[in-house]
């Protein structure tokens, strides 16, 4: 495969967020279910969930770029310093991702080599094997599924039941720091291939439904609490819901509709294992029906501000 950084167009330095930005623009162009009768789209969206598989991951990326593994995310060879000049990392011995970028009968870059190095012999299988190039077997090919999921189920990271086009079922977790409109690739669950070749991958498009009380933002959730008037006064403890249930908040006095109360950690779970937040916004809820009191209080409280103001 190409770089990642070339196949999501984004520099070496860029940021998490620049990233993802780039890598949902390319899914979202080339998906499949967009672009079904283009084989050439279905390869750059292939293309571009490989990259981010690497530059997404934290871990990954900073393997990538210390070059120990390539753009296939398989492990760079070592032990050939003695060829050509070059060192292990960043080397031309790439013997995996180089052959399958040939992509079809034997001879391939990676074959080419050995070839070289070890005789001809190696080409044909052997002296007096009377064989010619052997042809790499066909991988399977990929296929496309969807997976709708709650906040709930993106909260508790539970395992899912999903169906897999072909009538095939299979148990998957959603995964940390997932995002609205990602695709995961499950490797080895598409298609099968020919004789002794790897089966397709599965890629797995995630839609997060929407919640009627949360608001996704990133790892944090937002959400609307409403505030007796009573206790927007005077302060107090106050419900406030949660995706795993509602939990109590000290609420100061005199507050405002409109204010924000950030509860930590009650937000998604992030990929490095910490959780998001809460952010809590009061609207204050006036009392329904008639209370004498209160419009009482109200009108001495205009009555005072009009006589301020005409003094």
């Amino acid at each position: 495969m190409r770089n990642p950084y070339d196949v999501l167009g984004v520099a070496k330095g860029a940021g998490e967020a620049d990233i993802k930005k780039a890598y949902r623009r390319l899914a979202k162009t080339y998906h499949p279910d967009r672009n079904k009768d283009d084989a050439k789209a279905k390869d750059r969206f292939a293309e571009a969930n490989s990259a981010y598989e690497i530059l997404g991951d934290a871990a990954k990326r900073a393997q990538f770029d210390r070059g120990e593994i390539d753009a296939d995310g398989k492990p760079r060879a070592t032990g050939f310093e003695g060829f050509g000049g070059q060192g292990a990392r960043g080397s031309a011995f790439d013997f995996g991702g180089a052959a399958r970028s040939r992509g079809g009968a034997g001879g391939g870059v990676g074959e080419d080599i050995f070839s070289h190095l070890f005789g001809e012999a190696f080409r044909t299988g052997g002296a007096g094997a009377g064989g010619g190039p052997r042809a790499a077997p066909m991988r399977g090919e990929d296929v496309s599924a969807e997976l709708s999921v709650t906040l709930e189920q993106v909260a508790s990271e539970e395992k899912l039941r999903l169906g897999l086009p072909g009538g095939r079922e299979v148990d998957v977790m959603v995964p940390r720091g997932v995002a609205d409109g990602q695709v995961i690739r499950l490797r080895g669950l598409g298609q099968p291939g020919g004789p002794r070749s790897e089966p397709g991958d599965a890629l797995l498009t995630i839609r997060i439904l929407p919640h009627a009380t949360f608001r996704m933002e990133g790892a944090d959730l937002r959400a609307t609490v409403e505030v007796p008037l009573e206790d927007a006064i005077l302060g107090g403890s106050i419900r406030v819901p949660t995706l795993t249930g509602a939990v109590e908040m000290r609420m100061p006095a005199m507050t405002s509709s409109g204010r924000t109360f950030r509860l930590k950690g009650k937000g998604l779970p992030r990929k490095d294992g910490s959780r998001g937040d809460l952010l809590a916004t009061t609207a204050i809820a006036l009392p329904t029906g008639d209370d004498a009191a209160l419009t009482d209080y109200a009108l001495a409280r205009r009555t005072a501000r009009a006589g301020a103001g005409q003094g």
